[in-house]
């Protein structure tokens, strides 16, 4: 059997306890005679492949999912066969042959002493490939980045011990931001875990409290259940990472698998959210129709539920404001569309809901980088949420009335009430429209130019314009990042990778990297600051080796900019080695990051002056291949708008940078 473990934080189901650690023996392992179909189904990742053993997959966000319905199983017949069917192999082959059948066709995974077995069984698979990384966390991030990316499952391999702990800080930003993720480590021997041995840590007990769940397998027979499993979870109800941890011995023990194993999680599947009622799309409806100024607040959670949503605000007119999260949803260009709110989102959105007397909640979690003071949060309005995870439900602010469901069910539901309501239900929020529209007018996001110097948000607005705002972006975070949020106008979902949750520095150029593999052909850049982009510079030799063609547009001003803005506005601008570059020649640029790109073998250029900026972004965006662009952007500047934390949109703040004293 295996060992699992599950999560204690609320905000997710849990697998039910049946599955409990038990003690077995290390003998070859025996076929179990009877052979059953898996009693659920979802969408595989790569649909020309012929699956058997099939498990439900649904790609969702925080909000999106499905009730799992009954099927049966599909022969694989177009796998090449690597073994005869009843020939015993490794568990390590079992085990990238179940990533086969799951559709996976790219991992992230660096090798060690723990996990080599399933690297020389990666080999042996003409499926899959795998992007070495040059550092484990680079390999979470880029897993994160593709499965943002694409809607997939992202997966990751790393060895035991420091290669598992560096998986943590992905796997946090996965759970906290709902993406799904496997994540496989190896492990020592069976017989020596506990024992402190080399490169030993129970990754299982250190990962509890940061996945939706995670395994320890303790029998080689389990692996393609728990494989179906782990998919499974991660990617039904609200998506998030799931570790699987494997002994070596397990890896190397000799099994004939089946493929046709039952999984084992019947209190989850039993807890997962039902079909919306009718009843409360109803009256949804209801309060849409007797209010005069509502405002759509949607998160990450509508990522799935884009074409519903915008049927939505074709059918009601209601304006749209999106959380970071969110970004593409909804297109920022619309004139609709209020863009962010939040803490750095833009006045006229959080006028909005400031002012609105009702809030459409879709697939949001009324994080505090949005909210500020709850209390004063929408205090003039009834509060609608819908979201797939009920432990958000009430959480931080109570609703007047919620749907726990999937959003894109309850929108097709909500909208085919309003398509059969036309005639009798009219709508009018104009007056509303032209309000915002004169906090619009009154308050654009914008920034000043001090002679030659390049305002950071200008560069972002040429790379818009010049990309027709079809590119897609990763970035790490600070100021550069939120700065992308404003500037940048999304026009799809799933074109904006970012940090949210967690607010992980070095997320974005491996997050690009696993954009750019997810999607070939598509126009990926990285929007960087110098102190994220420097967490993971290794990442470049992964870049070159692998021919990404990723644009790497580094927004440098030799600090921690957005720890800079915070002494700048409240600590008296007193610098507490927020400076990243030489003390000793500040005059220059330092460290050389054009140096970094040349070791790697990828072009470079850095741009000083706001006249060679459009030309030099051209450039980039023109030359074959990967290609770094080192933008020289004041310090001083600060992200604007800004509500301090625990403020409301009373406190908010339009002017000043670190020119001026406060």
């Amino acid at each position: 059997m295996a060992a699992s473990s599950s999560a204690t934080r609320a905000a997710f189901i849990k697998p039910s306890s049946f599955i409990s650690s038990t003690t077995t023996n290390n003998n070859k392992s025996s076929l179990p005679v009877s052979r059953s179909i898996l009693p659920v189904s979802y969408t595989r990742q790569n649909p020309s492949l012929h699956i058997s053993n099939s498990v439900p997959k649904p790609f969702a966000t925080s909000a999106s999912t499905t009730t799992p319905t009954p099927t049966t199983t599909i022969p694989l017949t177009k796998l090449p066969p690597r073994f005869s069917p009843d020939e015993p192999r490794k568990g390590a082959d079992i085990l990238v042959e179940a990533l086969e059948r799951e559709g996976v066709t790219d991992v992230f995974a660096y090798p060690g002493g723990a996990s080599m077995e399933i690297h020389q069984a990666l080999t042996r698979s003409n499926i899959i490939r795998n992007v070495l990384p040059r550092h484990e966390q680079g390999g979470v991030f880029a897993a994160e980045g593709y499965a943002r990316s694409s809607g997939k499952t992202g997966v990751c391999i790393a060895t035991s011990g420091p290669g598992a702990t560096n998986l943590v800080s992905g796997l946090a930003d996965a759970l906290l931001d709902s993406v799904p993720m496997v994540a496989i480590t190896g492990q020592v021997p069976r017989r020596m875990i506990g024992t402190d041995a080399f490169q030993e840590t129970p990754i299982v007990e250190v990962t509890r409290s940061i996945t939706k769940h995670n395994y320890l397998v303790l029998d080689v027979d389990d692996i393609p259940r728990i494989v179906s499993e782990a998919f499974f979870l991660a990617t039904s109800g609200r998506p998030g990472p799931v570790l699987i941890d494997v002994p070596k011995d397990i890896q190397q023990q000799l099994a004939v698998p089946n493929w046709n194993q039952q999984i084992r999680l019947p209190g989850y599947t039993s807890r997962l959210p039902k079909d919306p009622n009718e009843e409360l799309l109803e009256q949804i409806v209801r309060l849409v129709s007797e209010s005069q100024k509502p405002v759509l607040y949607v998160g990450g959670g509508c990522l799935n539920s884009s074409e519903e949503l915008r049927r939505f605000v074709e059918l009601t007119g209601i304006p749209v404001a999106s959380t970071l999260m969110g970004l593409g949803s909804y297109p920022s260009s619309d004139k609709l569309s209020l863009q962010m709110l939040g803490m750095h989102g833009t006045v006229y959105a959080n006028y909005a809901v400031d002012k609105s007397d009702l809030l459409l909640a879709f697939g949001v979690r009324f994080d505090d980088r949005v909210t500020g003071k709850l209390e004063a949060f929408a205090s003039r309005a009834k509060i609608v949420h819908i979201d797939i995870d009920s432990a958000e439900i009430g959480k931080n602010k109570q609703p007047h009335l919620s749907v726990c469901g999937d959003v894109k069910l309850a929108l097709k539901g909500i909208n085919k009430l309003l398509e059969s309501k036309a005639g009798s239900v009219k709508f009018d929020f104009s007056a509303w429209r032209e309000e915002l529209d004169e906090q619009k007018a009154k308050y654009p996001l914008s920034f000043k130019t001090f002679e030659e110097a390049i305002p950071p948000q200008y560069a972002i607005q040429v790379l818009d314009e010049l990309t027709d705002g079809n590119a897609i972006i990763s970035t790490g975070v600070g100021q550069h990042q939120m700065w992308a949020a404003q500037f940048y106008k999304y026009k799809r979902p799933r074109q904006w990778l970012t940090s949210g949750g967690l607010g992980a520095m070095g997320f974005g150029l491996p997050a690009a990297i696993g954009a750019a593999v997810a999607n070939p052909g598509a126009v990926v850049v990285d929007i960087d600051g110098d102190g994220s982009f420097i967490m993971n510079v290794q990442e470049l030799a992964t870049i070159k080796v692998e021919n990404l063609p990723i644009k790497i547009m580094l927004l440098n001003n030799q600090h921690l900019g957005m720890v800079v803005q915070w002494e700048d506005r409240f600590y008296k601008a007193n610098r507490a080695h927020t400076y990243l570059g030489d003390p000793s020649r500040e005059s220059e640029i330092f460290p050389n990051m054009l140096k970094f790109a040349e070791a790697c073998g990828i072009p470079a250029a850095r741009v000083t002056r706001k006249e060679d900026l459009r030309a030099a972004i051209q450039t980039m965006l023109d030359t074959p291949g990967p290609y770094l662009l080192d933008v020289i952007v004041p310090h001083q500047e600060h992200v604007l708008p800004m509500i301090p934390s625990g403020g409301a949109f009373k406190d908010v703040i339009t002017e000043g940078d670190g020119r001026r004293k406060y």
